[in-house]
């Protein structure tokens, strides 16, 4: 079936526009996402491989990083495969591997989120890759097909309950900010909130909000609800939007928000405009019973479809360091 060839189109500004036509495109796979990588220190390229005779076989944000004697390289969403990929996924790898030339101690993470092929899973264990899988590595889903009454009377009952207080409060408004000044002003908010939300619990995150201010208000892929009492915003969310699949990516609240049940409506409405828009899915954004049980229980009184998310794969030259990276990773 001839060879596949890889070819650096980092600095291409069409990237876009060749990787989102396909199904397995993700905000983890676009252009401005590995901007906000590389402003907050990875070294990012963009590679398309095709087949030899030019046609695209698939395509892959990399991002590299200097940790200890090697390098850790991290490929988020992606492979994306095209069709023609998707029957060649072992020779993409194959051509992906030879090209990254991995040194003995540099590691190779591919984390699908959410978007992984099976055509993709068996290249991967083909190649020797090892899944991490741990108990923070699943999620919920809510299967949108279904009627929007179906999918309320499923909900629990005091999640109801407090969702129809919630819509009965004149107090407060929802709103989907769309133009550019509107959504800065949205993700300004959500930056305060999510500061004031991390010193109140206490947790750490990797989010750098600065970094990623103007690119997430300027992503057309990514969706703002704001939630507004008597005009003032107790909560911010933030969508990641595929043609049948959303996903709740950053959620940042006040207290008032969770007094006046903010929180269940601000889903409630998601729902309902994912629906409109034909969305298959909605990914509440992963759980962690253990480490975060009150978020935990709020996204349950939705829905328990519980899922294993698609697990981070390792590969390394060196067995004893993917072994090592592997258990690491595993146990945390």
């Amino acid at each position: 079936m001839g060879q596949a060839t890889v070819v650096d189109l980092t600095n291409d500004h069409d990237w876009d526009e060749a990787v989102w036509p396909h199904p397995g495109a993700s905000i983890y796979a676009s252009r401005r996402w590995g901007e906000y990588k590389r402003r907050i220190g990875w070294d990012v390229r963009r590679l398309a491989i095709r087949s030899d005779d030019g046609q695209a076989l698939a395509f892959a944000q990399i991002q590299r990083r200097r940790r200890w004697l090697g390098h850790i390289i991290l490929a988020q969403g992606c492979p994306v495969l095209t069709p023609l990929g998707e029957r060649r996924a072992e020779a993409v790898f194959r051509a992906l591997l030879d090209h990254l030339d991995l040194g003995r101690l540099d590691l190779l993470g591919v984390n699908y989120q959410q978007f992984q092929t099976p055509a993709a899973m068996l290249a991967l264990l083909g190649h020797g890759f090892a899944p991490v899988v741990t108990t923070r590595t699943h999620t919920l889903e809510l299967d949108l097909t279904r009627e929007a009454g179906r999918i309320r009377a499923g909900m629990e009952g005091r999640w109801r309950d407090v969702l129809k207080t919630a819509e009965r409060n004149p107090d407060l408004t929802t709103g989907f900010p769309s133009g550019p000044a509107e959504r800065l002003s949205a993700f300004d908010t959500f930056s305060q909130l999510y500061a004031a939300l991390k010193r109140r619990k206490g947790f750490r995150n990797s989010l750098d909000t600065a970094a990623f201010r103007d690119l997430a208000a300027h992503d057309p892929n990514l969706l703002f609800l704001e939630m507004r009492e008597r005009d003032e915003p107790i909560l911010v969310r933030i969508i990641h939007r595929t043609a049948h699949r959303w996903t709740d990516f950053y959620v940042a609240s006040n207290e008032r928000a969770k007094v006046t049940g903010a929180g269940r409506l601000a889903l409630w409405r998601l729902i309902e405009r994912a629906k409109d828009e034909g969305v298959s899915v909605l990914d509440l954004g992963g759980i962690d019973p253990a480490g975060n049980p009150g978020v935990y229980e709020f996204k349950r009184g939705v829905s328990r479809n519980v899922v294993a998310a698609n697990p981070l794969w390792l590969f390394s030259r060196t067995r004893p360091v993917r072994r090592a990276a592997t258990a690491l990773l595993a146990a945390r």
